[in-house]
């Protein structure tokens, strides 16, 4: 079983006052149902799920009154229980298939007798019309693949050498040639793998990456059946703007730009499939903020942009074949730093950082900046050997020397610090 750092804010929820249903949100395959089994097993005596894409009948308990009692004894009579005040957790898996359901959760919440979390993808919560939603009573937590932490434990790193990997990241010294090689090895297998639990899984149990690349290419599959399933008219430009990611990536400067799609291309036209794949946390967009200056609000251009792929293993799934054996023999570099940059954009999203990439009228383009301590961090990825060469991230630097809170450059290298610059390898990341 991989450990998710998930487990702990689902107990931090189990044992908060005033508990209200909690809604995990998430792409599909991130391991949602997984966590939350493993969790209501482990903390409470009943622990009932049902999954009403697997079970439809299931649906029929929300199709009349939906007061707690009428509700408890539909599913106590469907066979679900036992139902044990304060020691029952009531799990409802594809809630989008069931918006009555959802509805319901207002009225479960206030009789106080259960703990209900509730699970989706993003595409079905977003999608479902739902009559009345449970304001005020409901939490949301975004689920995501694994970070390259949690893969790093997966594969038996200790949590004694993370606390080494994370002080050296805080002081800005160098580690131990050797441990920095060793995480390396690593960090160049989750270029491969990614972070999809069943992927992650498959590696380790068999270190066979015919079988990754055969759950990734289901997963991709399914993304698809999603968006015919869920995109209506959309759908045709949705899987466009799909397939595109990958190439439009390899390029030099990674924005997404709608006239390769095709000629005459425009916002408006291909707006809203490209926002579709980002509420169904298939990608993540980074926008264009053109002033070196706070709140990035002002200056955010929301119709330039990059779009990264969630999992860096699907990217290199579905767009590089045959990279596997250079990339894990060192060339991280390859296709214009795709991989390299697509893991950075991730870690971000996955700790809470919103993406936004500088450039001003193509100078300076910086690849990724964030509001750190009410001044501006800078982050610069080199994925080849002429990591010290960073001619924008100079130019920043000579220009805003008093709006830069951390001037860094990620690359394949052990930690050092020049000047104003601090140098990281690129898997450090995780602990920003």
């Amino acid at each position: 079983m991989i450990e998710r750092k998930i487990l702990k804010k689902l107990n931090d929820w189990r044992i908060s006052k005033d508990k209200k249903a909690l809604l995990i949100k998430g792409a599909r395959q991130v391991g949602k149902t997984t966590s939350i089994r493993e969790f209501g097993k482990q903390y409470y005596r009943h622990f009932i799920e049902i999954n009403f894409e697997k079970t439809p009948s299931a649906r029929e308990a929300f199709a009349g009154n939906l007061d707690a009692k009428t509700i408890i004894l539909n599913l106590s009579a469907m066979g679900y229980g036992p139902f044990e005040k304060g020691k029952t957790l009531v799990f409802f898996d594809e809630i989008q298939s069931c918006p009555a359901a959802r509805t319901a959760i207002k009225f479960l919440v206030e009789d106080g007798s259960y703990d209900y979390i509730e699970s989706g993808s993003l595409l079905g919560i977003n999608y479902k019309e739902v009559s009345s939603y449970p304001v005020g009573f409901e939490e949301q937590i975004e689920m995501y693949p694994l970070d390259f932490e949690e893969f790093l434990c997966a594969n038996g790193v200790s949590a004694e050498v993370i606390a080494q990997l994370q002080k050296a990241y805080e002081s800005v010294t160098p580690l131990p040639d050797f441990l920095h090689e060793q995480i390396m090895k690593h960090f160049r297998n989750f270029l491969i793998v990614g972070g999809m639990p069943q992927a992650v899984m498959n590696f380790l149990s068999a270190n066979d990456f015919e079988k990754v690349r055969r759950v990734q290419s289901a997963i991709l599959n399914g993304y698809r059946n999603d968006i015919s399933k869920y995109a209506g008219s959309e759908q045709p430009l949705v899987k466009q703007v799909f397939d595109a990611i990958p190439e439009q990536l390899c390029k030099k400067n990674k924005r997404f730009v709608l006239a390769d799609l095709e000629k005459g291309a425009s916002q408006r036209k291909f707006g809203d499939a490209t926002q579709w794949l980002s509420d169904a946390g298939i990608a993540y967009f980074s926008f264009n903020v053109s002033a070196f200056e706070l709140p990035f609000s002002f200056s955010e251009k929301r119709n330039l942009y990059k779009l990264f792929m969630l999992d860096t293993g699907l990217l290199s799934h579905i767009s590089l074949k045959g990279i596997q054996f250079p990339v894990l023999n060192g060339e991280i570099g390859i296709n214009e730093g795709a991989l390299t940059e697509n893991f950075v954009a991730a870690e971000l999203v996955k700790h809470g950082i919103s993406l936004n990439y500088y450039d001003k009228k193509s100078r300076q383009e910086l690849d990724f900046i964030f509001p750190e301590r009410n001044r501006i961090s800078i982050i610069e990825v080199k994925s080849g050997n002429s990591y010290t060469r960073h001619a924008s991230l100079n130019a920043a630097r000579n220009a805003y020397p008093n709006r830069i809170q951390r001037a860094m450059v990620l690359s394949k290298f052990n930690v050092r610090r020049t000047e104003d610059v601090i140098y990281y390898p690129l898997y450090m990341t995780m602990f920003m």
